[in-house]
């Protein structure tokens, strides 16, 4: 049994918790990540038609005056999902659920975020975010770690809206996902407000490959499948889509996507499962590693601090 002590410093440690996880989620919110804002440059320097210009420095202005006001860079703040890999020696895993809630909560009201968490039932919108399974939270475990790495992705409507999962037969062979991919960035990526990210899930069933198109999209710009048939694909994808002449806001120019990844797992001899998950070119994915001590790194932000 928990003394008053005990008590007082386990209360003491949430809070702590609480408002570097709310202050995360604030930064993430208004800050691009390194890596992003990298590759927006490099195809804002590539993009040569005079409109795509435009696009790109009215892009780069709304990013400085979100930086500069700390206000959100998108006003669809998104429903927010957090993506753990989680130390098993690390000694707080049972607050986190609890912590990241109340950090979600406070964070809505402080930054401020928009309210979207919509219930499926009665159609009521929270006001704080919190609702059902939201926000959501996702845990891999790390054995024998005792850190917590947190990615916090603000996943708005249009870059849902694209969101595609189909179950092909092996005798369709994996090239058939390439023509569902290309359906749904051309089609209807669009709503996301191209440059897009493109990740793309590869495995046996739609819930595994789904999953896997998620962590693709999170992965760090720049870092390549690690086998060479993947990153091959990967490659040919990115050229392809940026070849159909597709640029920012739908638009003609040269640049459809920012990049292309994707996931993989073993399949089923009897399925090839392919799931498609889109953000804009305002991805807000941050990612925040904590210690035992509750120190932290921020290896998504040079130079910032919380």
């Amino acid at each position: 049994m928990l003394d008053k002590t005990d008590t007082a410093d386990s209360a003491e440690l949430k809070e702590k918790l609480t408002n570097i996880i709310e202050k995360f989620i604030a930064l993430a919110a208004v800050r691009l990540s390194d890596d992003v804002m990298a590759r927006l440059e490099e195809i804002q320097r590539a993009e040569n038609h005079p409109l795509q210009k435009e696009i790109y420095r009215s892009y780069f202005e709304n990013l400085k005056m979100a930086r500069e006001q700390k206000r959100p860079c998108c006003q669809d703040t998104g429903m927010l999902q957090f993506y753990l890999n989680a130390g098993t020696a690390f000694p707080y895993l049972n607050y986190i659920p609890e912590v990241i809630t109340e950090a979600v909560r406070r964070a809505t009201a402080n930054v401020p975020l928009r309210p979207n968490a919509v219930d499926f039932f009665n159609e009521k919108i929270s006001d704080d975010n919190i609702a059902e399974r939201s926000p959501w939270i996702n845990w891999e475990l790390i054995p024998d770690s005792s850190e917590i790495e947190i990615t916090v992705y603000f996943s708005g409507a249009g870059c849902s809206l694209p969101g595609q999962a189909r179950v092909f037969k092996p005798s369709d062979g994996i090239e058939a996902v390439i023509p569902f991919v290309f359906d749904a960035v051309i089609n209807h990526g669009i709503n996301a407000c191209p440059p897009l990210f493109v990740g793309i899930g590869l495995g046996h069933n739609i819930e595994n490959a789904a999953l896997l198109s998620k962590k693709a999209l999170l992965r760090p710009f720049g870092r390549r499948h690690p086998r060479l048939k993947g990153a091959e694909l990967e490659r040919r994808i990115t050229d392809g889509l940026n070849g159909t002449g597709m640029g920012a806001q739908g638009l003609r120019g040269s640049h459809a996507v920012m990049g292309v990844n994707i996931e993989s797992s073993a399949r089923h001899t009897a399925t090839i499962a392919c799931a498609v998950n889109v953000s804009c070119y305002m991805m807000r994915r941050g990612v925040i590693r904590l210690k035992n001590d509750l120190s932290y790194k921020l290896p998504t932000y040079a130079g910032e601090t919380l």
